[in-house]
């Protein structure tokens, strides 16, 4: 399953709830064949009924079924640069973060 940092965490929630206004939505990330690994990210309101929720400290991240395939074994990480842009990135998993 697919874990995430506390950076990652922070940022997911910060930006969830700006752009919700609530706790309960999360960033849905979506894939559009299983064996892609072209990957999409948009804010969502709740969970689409076949998404896997990951949730970490709070922060909800919504996996399409054919995401969650390919984020099976991955870490999400992210960042904010001083203009205020976030960026993502997914790393492995390393037998310690199991």
């Amino acid at each position: 399953m697919l874990t995430l940092t506390e950076n990652a965490s922070t940022i997911v929630k910060t930006i969830t709830v700006q752009t919700t206004g609530t706790e309960t939505g999360g960033l849905r990330i979506s894939s559009p064949a299983a064996e892609s690994v072209d990957l999409s990210v948009a804010v969502a309101g709740s969970p689409e009924p076949s998404d896997s929720v990951v949730e970490v400290a709070g922060a909800r991240v919504f996996l399409e079924e054919n995401a969650a395939v390919v984020l099976d074994d991955k870490i999400l990480d992210a960042e904010v640069d001083e203009a205020g842009a976030v960026r993502f990135a997914i790393g492995e998993q390393t037998p310690l973060q199991n």
